[in-house]
C-alpha cells in the first residue's frame, strides 16, 4: 500500500508542476487580450504536449495539432503567433531557443 500511496503522491506532485507553469505562461501580459477560446486550446494543446517529446515527435505532433485546430475554424494572427512564439521563449537557455527557431523555420517552409 506504500508504493500505491508513493505513487500517486508523485503524480500528483507532477499534476501541480504542470499546472503550474500552464498557469504561469497564459497569466503572461504578451497574451492579454487573446481570445479565452483560444487560450483554452493553448493550454489543451500544452498539456497535450507536456510530455517528454523528442524534437522527432514534437514536428508531428505539432503538425498534427495545427490541423486540426485549422479544420475546427481557430485561426491566429500574425501578431498572435509571434506573441505566443515570445511567451514560449520566456526562460529557455540559447540552445533551446535556437532549437524552437529550427522548428519555426521547418513550419515556414510548409
Amino acid at each position: 500500500m506504500s508504493d500505491f500511496s508513493s505513487q500517486l503522491n508523485q503524480k500528483q506532485k507532477k499534476e501541480e508542476a504542470v499546472s503550474k507553469t500552464t498557469s504561469s505562461w497564459m497569466n503572461n501580459p504578451k497574451l492579454a487580450g487573446m481570445d479565452e477560446s483560444k487560450l483554452a486550446m493553448l493550454n489543451a494543446l500544452a498539456e497535450q504536449g507536456s510530455s517528454k517529446k523528442t524534437p522527432q515527435e514534437l514536428l508531428p505532433f505539432l503538425m498534427s495539432a495545427a490541423s486540426a485546430n485549422k479544420s475546427k475554424g481557430v485561426h491566429f494572427s500574425p501578431q498572435e503567433i509571434e506573441a505566443i512564439i515570445q511567451v514560449l521563449k520566456t526562460g529557455k537557455s540559447p540552445d533551446q531557443v535556437a532549437r524552437m527557431d529550427k522548428i519555426l523555420q521547418i513550419f515556414k517552409m510548409l
